[in-house]
């Protein structure tokens, strides 16, 4: 939908969605996905979607934070009134940006991007590799620092014995490893198949500034120490993030969840302009979310990395699931995703 600066009709709908199965991960098994979906809606009865999809444990607002502003924009906004928005609801500018912005004409038309494929954690990789590769994938996401951190670095070389040949594997440790762990993983990573570690130790903002200074230096530290190359992941929480690892210089990469940046289109150009290693990633979005997260990257014009966007299917309720899990996605299979059949689903 174009923005003509007139004033738009507004609406939003809250949503706790159910996963298929719990998502285990280092922050503890994720269930379910809650969020907002927003409209606006103009003069000539034109309507634009976007979602407000927070992670709270990243640094982004919480869902109530933002139905808290949404209940205070009325039924009636001006693009001023969307601009004047705090910084803290980064999520909720996201998604009334991606409301109000014009399709991509040439999205359908772009060449297609490899995606990664999400494995469980545990011995439970093992089971799903082959029929992955079998499907063509040729870079799996493996979760670790859920369980046991001796009995995971002993599957390791299992996970990487199953993988096809010439695959790469990305480790998430989600932030769960201190220094030690973290050096234990990379020494061993060094001559295995390994992409990137992504986010080895991680900082709460409740733990303090001085907490993420050390975790910052860590970081850097591990960086320049290990030849496996690093991933920062909820380090990247917002705009300010990509600001602040930029100025810091970070070697490695940029996992970017543009679902969390108030202005990706900004950010995704101060990320191009610095030459920076990206890998755009799902925030476990619904098809409304992931329809502007997917658009963003395939305007990426630098290095190209598999896409972190393998969640597919993922709701009990497939009418909010994304393109299905495949090795490529296209530009065609984005703009087929239609953000009215989940928003109408809320009903």
């Amino acid at each position: 939908m174009e923005d003509r600066g007139v004033s738009y009709r507004f609406d939003f709908r809250r949503y706790h969605l159910p996963f298929q199965a719990p998502l285990r991960t280092a922050h503890g098994p994720w269930r379910e996905r809650e969020g907002v979906m927003v409209r606006l809606t103009d003069a000539q009865g034109n309507s634009g979607y976007g979602e407000a999809a927070p992670i709270p444990w990243f640094g982004t607002e919480t869902v109530d934070e933002a139905e808290s502003v949404c209940r205070g924009l009325g039924e009636h906004v001006t693009p001023e009134t969307l601009a004047s928005l705090p910084d803290r609801v980064a999520c909720l500018k996201n998604a009334l940006a991606a409301a109000r912005r014009a399709d991509d004409p040439e999205l359908a038309a772009r060449k297609p991007l490899g995606v990664a494929a999400l494995l469980p954690a545990g011995r439970a990789a093992l089971g799903k590799i082959g029929a992955k590769a079998d499907a063509g994938f040729r870079i799996f996401k493996w979760k670790v620092g859920v369980g046991d951190a001796d009995e995971e670095l002993g599957l390791l070389d299992d996970v990487c014995a199953t993988l096809p040949d010439g695959a790469k594997l990305r480790l998430d440790a989600n932030g769960a490893w201190d220094r030690r762990q973290a050096e234990r993983w990379l020494e061993r990573c060094a001559d295995r198949p390994v992409e990137f570690v992504e986010q080895p130790s991680f900082a709460k903002a409740s733990e303090g500034a001085s907490a993420r200074r050390r975790t910052d230096d860590l970081l850097l530290g591990l960086a320049g120490d290990f030849p496996t190359p690093l991933a920062l992941d909820e380090s990247i929480a917002n705009d300010q993030d990509v600001e602040r690892w930029l100025g810091l210089g970070w070697p490695g990469v940029f996992v970017v969840k543009p679902a969390l940046l108030a202005d990706v289109e900004v950010a995704v150009a101060r990320l191009s302009a610095a030459r920076a290693d990206v890998v755009f990633s799902s925030a476990l979005e619904t098809l409304v979310g992931a329809r502007a997260a997917l658009a963003a990257a395939f305007t990426w014009t630098g290095k190209p990395r598999a896409l972190g966007f393998g969640v597919w299917p993922l709701f009990a309720d497939s009418r909010f699931d994304g393109p299905y899990e495949r090795p490529f996605l296209s530009g065609e299979d984005v703009a087929r995703l239609n953000p009215e059949t989940a928003w109408t689903a809320l009903n």
